[in-house]
Formats: C-alpha cells, sequence, structure tokens
C-alpha cells in the first residue's frame, strides 16, 4: 500500500535491460526471437547511483568516514601516534617567553601538530580527542531533534485542526527563543554531578539535550509541511477505505514517504551542530578543562596567536574541514534523493 519513496527524473528510467539484442527483432542462434529481461530498480538505488555519480559528496563521505574512525579509535591514534592529552611538556616551551620552542609551533616527529602554549599539551592528541566530543554532541543532538521532530511534525500534519495550530505556535515560539543566551545561562548554573554524571559528562549532556531541543522545531515544520502534502494522496485515502486506523496509516504510509527530507535534513543538521557545540565551548559554556574540545582550544589561542598563530590555525582547520565534509554530503544526498533532480 505504501506509495513510492519519490518519483524518478525525466528522462531516467527505473528498469534495466538485460540481454538486449544489436538489432530489433534479431533472431538467436534457435532461431526464436530475443526477449527482453526488465530488471526494477527501487528508488534508493537509483539514488544510490545518483550519489555515485556525485564526486564531491563521495569526497566528503569518505572525510566523514575517517573523522567517525578517529573519535571511535582515538585512544589507539593517540598512543601510536602522540603523547596523552593532558601530559605537560614543560621541555618544549621556551621559559621566557611561553611559546613552543621551534618554529610552526613545535611540530616535529614526536609532536606531529606541535604542542600548546605555556603547558605544552599535544596539539595531535587534543584534536584527535576533540573529534570526540565535536562529532559526539552533533551526532546525539541531531538524532534527538530529528526523533522529536518527525514525531511532533507528522502529527500536526496528519492530525490538523486545533492539534496541528497548537504545535505550529509551539515551533513558533522554539524557533525565536536565544538558544545561545539559554544554553550559556543554563551550564552556568549546572551542578558538578547530576543523574550519575560528573565534570564534563554534565556539560555533555546539557548541550545534546538543549542544542537538539532547540533543533527539533526546524525537522518538525519540514516534517509537518510534507505531512499535508502527504495526507490527501490516493494511497492514504486507499487505506483509509480499508479500515486502516491512524496510527497505522501514520506509521506504514506516511513515514516511510518522509525518510528521504528527514534524511536530508539530519546530515545538513549535524554540521550546524559542530559549529554550535564550538562556538559554546569558545565562549566557556562547553565541557569543563581539561577536556579537549576544539572550541575551548580556539579560546586559548586568542591570547597567544601572535606569538604562536599555529596554535589557533590548526582546530580552526579540523572545525573548517569538518563542516566542510559534513555538507558536501549532505549536499549530495539531498541532490540523490531529489525526485527532479538532474544529476
Amino acid at each position: 500500500m505504501t506509495a513510492p519513496l519519490h518519483e524518478t527524473s525525466a528522462g531516467e528510467s527505473t528498469a534495466t535491460v538485460v540481454g538486449a539484442p544489436d538489432a530489433p527483432g534479431t533472431p538467436d542462434n534457435s532461431g526464436t526471437p530475443d526477449t527482453k529481461a526488465i530488471q526494477g530498480r527501487s528508488p534508493w538505488q537509483i539514488a544510490w547511483t545518483r550519489l555515485k555519480r556525485d564526486k564531491l559528496a563521495l569526497a566528503g563521505a569518505f572525510v566523514v568516514v575517517f573523522l567517525i574512525l578517529v573519535a571511535v579509535f582515538a585512544p589507539v591514534i593517540v598512543g601510536l601516534l602522540g603523547h596523552p592529552p593532558d601530559e605537560f611538556h614543560e621541555d618544549q616551551i621556551d621559559p621566557l617567553f611561553g611559546t613552543p620552542i621551534g618554529s610552526w609551533g613545535g611540530i616535529s616527529s614526536d609532536f606531529l601538530l606541535g604542542v600548546e602554549p605555556v603547558n605544552g599539551r599535544d596539539v595531535f592528541s587534543r584534536i584527535v580527542y576533540g573529534a570526540r566530543i565535536s562529532l559526539l554532541v552533533a551526532f546525539l543532538a541531531a538524532v534527538f531533534a530529528v526523533v522529536l521532530g518527525t514525531v511532533l511534525g507528522i502529527i500536526a500534519g496528519y492530525f490538523g485542526g486545533w492539534i496541528d495550530a497548537a504545535l505550529s505556535r509551539v515551533m513558533d515560539v522554539m524557533l525565536a527563543f536565544p538558544q545561545l543566551l539559554f544554553t550559556i545561562a543554563l551550564v552556568s548554573v549546572l551542578p558538578n554531578q547530576l543523574l550519575g554524571l560528573d565534570g564534563s559528562g554534565v556539560r555533555i549532556a546539557a548541550l545534546v539535550l538543549v542544542i537538539g531541543f532547540f533543533g527539533w522545531p526546524y525537522v518538525g515544520r519540514i516534517v509537518r509541511g510534507q505531512t499535508l502534502s502527504l495526507r490527501n494522496r490516493e494511497y492514504i485515502e486507499a487505506a483509509q477505505s480499508l479500515g486502516a486506523g491512524r496510527f497505522y496509516i501514520l506509521r506504514r504510509e506516511l513515514l516511510p514517504n518522509l525518510i528521504a527530507p528527514i534524511m536530508v535534513y539530519a546530515t545538513l543538521m549535524i554540521p550546524t551542530n559542530i559549529l554550535t557545540e564550538a562556538a559554546l565551548s569558545f565562549l566557556g559554556a562547553g565541557v569543563k578543562p581539561p577536556t579537549a574540545s576544539w572550541g575551548q582550544m580556539l579560546s586559548t589561542a586568542i591570547t597567544t596567536y601572535e606569538a604562536d598563530p599555529i596554535f589557533m590555525v590548526i582546530p580552526g582547520f579540523a572545525i573548517f574541514i569538518t563542516v566542510l565534509a559534513f555538507n558536501l554530503f549532505g549536499d549530495g544526498v539531498r541532490d540523490a534523493l531529489d525526485p527532479k533532480g538532474s544529476r
């Protein structure tokens, strides 16, 4: 009963001809005409074919997978190529100026990305462990926002009436709320221990909940709009005429046809969450020191950027590459799932 996820673009066939003869009607060796075997392709197969043709999207996907592996295996990577992220190396610091000994921020075979000014901590190790914080917060906040936004958006779009009006007004209020100021105020009053978490664990949980809670209205609006356009389709009316319940229609008829826009928005939401986490850490509302964070490293580099600009460039470049990779991949997914796309 479920309708196709999307239609194919003009001129793009959803069937593959297998074993077609060189010329129409050419008989085979047995003297009988060849038959054409038609092999259908699902919408996901068509989307994957489109995505494979997008080299920029594949490059972004490769970088995303690489960053995820770096975050997962951070202890192994640091053990092989770096030093503990919180270990001081005063012998790498000029005692007079507090800057790394040597050029380019102290980059050497022992310290692949140099050392931090003043304390001499390994920048490479802190960048690797900082990827854990950024990706963890970004992914969990995106999942939280997508789940909550999808549930409330599909309910608002399908049921309509006062339910739609109430949820739409809630979305408007949430979108107008100053997320950054609220997060800073909330984090400043959080205790050091909460629900079995302590220190940076409390901050990470708070960041996930706040970023995800303020992100769901964006998903909710998209899902609501798509639901409004789908709820009067023929296959929905056919399911209703056969006696299907409302929640069955929501789960089995509407939700599968909303997966494509939800996936697209989720991939584009993750880089925004990374930037939000970096901004909050930069302002002191992120994880607590000495836990490594890219935004926190940028904040620390402000006082030393004139003497050691490399220390500011490296975490900034890490944020730039990560966000760019997710955006390229998200754009590629959007183009691949777009039924009217030409790519």
